[in-house]
């Protein structure tokens, strides 16, 4: 019963409310300024250092962030109002944003700014996350996380060409300010949000132990540990695979920028369809399996991506690649929500932030290395273990002993 009524809530439903509204609005247009940001600063460091360790930096400054600040902004998300830290991050988003073009001739400074950016962004995400559970019902979750998943990777594929064209046409400074009214719009739709009933206050032992507390919420819970297991043996894949997609499909498969550009689009239709599967036709979609069962899947076609030389059946095998990443991704996001109280989930999100960005640095520093020793069907094989792994490990670390019963974190 429960999931017949599940797949009747659907994104364009809630979109009628007007607390989802501007919750999903300010969420998108936020994501949409990340993607303007994150491409016009590649293009910014690309242009002033004419250098690949140049470009690879600006990467390291967006992860690095999310390892130093994420168990602090777990804390902040469960002791403050995550609607005043989600406006609080915007603003100072787009003040950076805006400060750039007076000093985006100092590659120094660019990167400074670039790791600011990043750090605010790690305080508004587990903030947004946590809140969401607050605006809508359980069983509305999945929906409602489908929607703004679905919306950022329309506006993903949109926006990255996007900010190229506006940097040819109206130059790196213009295109820094757009930015900076994209975080200014974000903020003004939730000064507007009004956040029904009462949050449970969490209880407090200290910045230091609190923080500590996340990790130990992740490994206390049987499901969670599972989930983060899987997280982290997924993120050791994507890392490397993903941004050697371009080395794949001029080595393997002969193509060029433009063909490179068809695989993309591949990934993306996949992950645009993935919600609609979770919303309209799978019948609990809040399940672990999903999320372990789209890591297969993603193992899968890394094998045969590895193995096949034939580009159309490359693209057929990443549109399943984005299915996979998009019903993983949304599913394991809804069982956080679901799983842990309101006074921890912060920490929790926040934990998960860490773990992922953890396992997608090393593999971006191994990838290169062992692409360029091994090969790059190596490397793919090696990302469909890992994803095989975490896919076979959360089956068996999720697997019930006799008469468990755990309560809720």
């Amino acid at each position: 019963m429960a999931g017949a009524e599940q797949a009747r809530i659907t994104v364009r439903a809630l979109l009628a409310r007007p607390v989802y509204r501007r919750w999903w609005a300010a969420a998108v247009i936020s994501r949409a300024g990340d993607v303007l940001a994150g491409v016009t600063l590649l293009l910014l460091v690309l242009d002033r250092t004419g250098s690949g360790l140049g470009v690879a930096t600006v990467v390291v400054a967006d992860i690095l962030p999310v390892l130093l600040f994420a168990p602090l902004a777990g804390v902040v998300a469960d002791r403050l109002p995550r609607r005043h830290i989600m406006i609080a991050a915007d603003l100072v988003r787009m003040v950076l944003a805006a400060s750039l073009p007076l000093v985006y001739a100092h590659v120094a400074a660019v990167y400074a700014i670039a790791f600011a950016l990043s750090a605010a962004t790690v305080f508004f995400t587990p903030a947004a996350n946590s809140l969401l559970p607050e605006l809508v019902g359980e069983r509305e979750l999945v929906a409602a996380n489908s929607g703004v998943w679905t919306t950022a990777v329309v506006a993903q594929v949109a926006l990255a060409p996007l900010a190229g064209a506006l940097v040819a046409v109206v130059g790196f400074a213009a295109a820094f300010w757009v930015n900076a009214a994209s975080f200014a719009a974000s903020a003004l739709l939730l000064t507007g949000l009004v956040v029904p009933g009462h949050r449970v206050a969490a209880i407090s032992h200290g910045w230091l132990r609190d923080a500590l507390d996340g990790a130990r919420l992740l490994a206390a819970d049987r499901l969670l540990r599972a989930l983060a297991t899987a997280q982290l043996l997924a993120a050791l894949s994507t890392g490397a695979t993903g941004a050697l997609l371009v080395v794949l499909a001029r080595e393997q498969f002969g193509l060029g920028p433009q063909g490179f550009g068809w695989l993309l689009a591949a990934i993306a239709v996949g992950a645009v369809v993935g919600p609609v599967l979770l919303t309209r036709i799978v019948r609990d979609p809040v399940r672990p399996n999903i999320v372990f069962g789209a890591c297969g899947l993603r193992g899968l076609v890394d094998v045969l991506l590895a193995a096949t030389t034939w580009a159309p059946l490359a693209a057929a095998a990443l549109v399943l690649f984005g299915l996979g990443t998009s019903t993983g991704t949304i599913s394991l996001t809804s069982l956080v929500q679901t799983r842990t109280g309101e006074a921890t989930r912060g920490r929790v999100f926040a934990g998960f932030d860490a773990l992922f960005q953890t396992g997608r640095l090393v593999s971006l520093l191994l990838g290169g290395l062992l692409a360029d020793r091994l090969g790059i069907t190596a490397v793919y094989f090696l990302g469909a273990a890992l994803l095989l792994a975490a896919a076979s490990s959360g089956f068996i670390l999720n697997r019930p002993p006799r008469d468990d019963h755990q309560p809720e974190l």
